[in-house]
């Protein structure tokens, strides 16, 4: 199981979002670009990056941050979301060297859209799942449908794409520990990887996913936890490891 950083950009830094609430911005660096070379220093094999700005306008905004790391990274599988909502926005990204676009509320919003990017683009559409009592929220977790997140997770395995990644919003940016048995749940009802997101706040927390990669959970994302200290990248990632075996997935 790989242990994924964050990265969220905003205004050209990297910040943390308290549940994704734009209004409570913690900035921990001024340089997204030398932030990236610091994980990659401690081992990192793969990076989880966020447009902010993007996310707001619902177009690219901090793209020559991230194509700048994706230069200094080739060889690194980079994820992005934030503001990808069209065929030209997933190119803009994956031009640039990002392996795989993240896309959300799209997703929810504009069913065909998926359908469209897995054919343009195999194996390099991710499907970002923000969920709240077993229903998937959308509109930067302003909004809570009614679609039951076991039934569309479904719906994208059929579709072809690569992983999805699941965010317990109640737990993102609290640190009060991943809802694992809900990741689990929704990583046996499907039959591609799933990443877990939200919550970590130790390295207890990624010993419990770890234990539980069996189930199909292949990487767990963390921001918050990594730059307040309360858990160390390199000791994470050799404790994952030594529980799930090391590798990575996708490429």
């Amino acid at each position: 199981m790989l242990l994924i950083p964050a990265i969220d950009i905003k205004d050209g830094k990297c910040v943390r979002l308290r549940q994704g609430d734009m209004n409570q911005t913690t900035v921990f660096s001024d340089d997204p670009v030398s932030v990236a070379q610091r994980w990659v220093n401690e081992g990192a094999r793969r990076l989880h990056i966020v447009d902010l700005d993007g996310a707001m306008k619902g177009e690219p905004v901090n793209a020559d941050i991230v194509r700048r790391i994706a230069e200094n990274h080739p060889q690194l599988p980079i994820q992005i979301g934030g503001g990808i909502r069209n065929e030209a926005a997933a190119d803009v990204y994956l031009q640039a060297g990002v392996r795989y676009v993240i896309i959300g509320t799209q997703a929810i919003n504009e069913p065909r859209l998926i359908s469209d990017l897995c054919t343009e683009y195999p194996a390099h559409v991710i499907i970002g799942l923000d969920v709240k009592d077993g229903k998937i929220a959308t509109e930067g977790w302003s909004k809570l449908s009614k679609h039951d997140v076991i039934d569309m997770a479904r719906r994208f395995d059929e579709q072809g794409v690569a992983a999805l990644i699941y965010t317990d919003i109640a737990r993102d940016g609290m640190m009060q520990g991943v809802n694992i048995e809900a990741t689990v749940a929704l990583a046996q009802a499907v039959n591609i990887p799933v990443i877990a997101a939200g919550g970590i706040q130790s390295i207890e927390n990624v010993k419990k996913l770890a234990a539980a990669s069996g189930a199909g959970i292949v990487g767990a994302i963390t921001g918050r936890a990594l730059y307040e200290g309360a858990l160390d990248f390199a000791e994470g990632q050799k404790a994952a490891d030594e529980i799930s075996g090391a590798g990575d997935f996708g490429g």
